[in-house]
């Protein structure tokens, strides 16, 4: 195992907090009214390795499911975050919308930039990036939980193709018909 990371483990109590998701938000609380899960990993465990962030290569997005959501259901919106970065705010690690919501899931890579799915619309997550971009937490600052949050939208949100997390979250006020949460964690030593 390598040494501990200085930086990181001066950074250990240093994190941006579950407060500052997008689920936190006052003006986009709506019943938790169907449910999201992995067959990679349950709730609140590791995610494995295969998922995790690379500069260089392939980031391979995992599969996520869902039950029926909310009727009125026009399309589904997901937004992962990491809200145990050190500084600022959350990391966005996958904003996507336009997803059906007659599907009951996607498959691994579903968040690829361009999707295989039809009809997902990536925004621009951190550095301009489109698509999934897998955990890559600053090693030794400990585990950083992963949260795919999906709300069930009554209308299906035109945003232009430069959209980014702001303009979704001004979309999405008002129309939220129901959401669901899945997280799990990441941790380099």
């Amino acid at each position: 195992m390598p040494p501990a990371n200085p930086l990181g483990v001066a950074l250990r109590n240093r994190r941006a907090g579950h407060h500052t998701l997008v689920w936190a938000r006052p003006d986009l609380q709506a019943p938790e009214n169907f449910t999201l899960t992995s067959p990679a990993f349950e709730h609140g465990a590791p995610i494995p390795e295969a998922y995790r962030g690379r500069i260089f290569g392939a980031n391979v997005s995992p599969a996520l499911e869902w039950t029926q959501p909310p009727a009125g259901t026009v399309e589904l919106v997901l937004i992962a975050q990491d809200p145990d970065v050190p500084i600022g705010k959350p990391a966005t690690h996958a904003l996507a919308l336009g997803i059906d919501p007659t599907l009951a899931g996607i498959p691994d890579n579903g968040l690829a930039h361009p999707s295989p799915v039809p009809g997902i619309r990536h925004g621009k997550g951190p550095l301009g990036r489109r698509g999934w971009a897998g955990p890559m937490p600053v090693r030794s600052h400990g585990p950083h939980a992963y949260v795919f949050q999906l709300f069930a939208v009554d209308r299906a949100l035109e945003l232009p193709e430069s959209f980014g997390l702001n303009d979704v979250l001004a979309a999405l006020q008002g129309h939220v018909l129901g959401r669901a949460r899945l997280d799990g964690t990441y941790e380099i030593k």
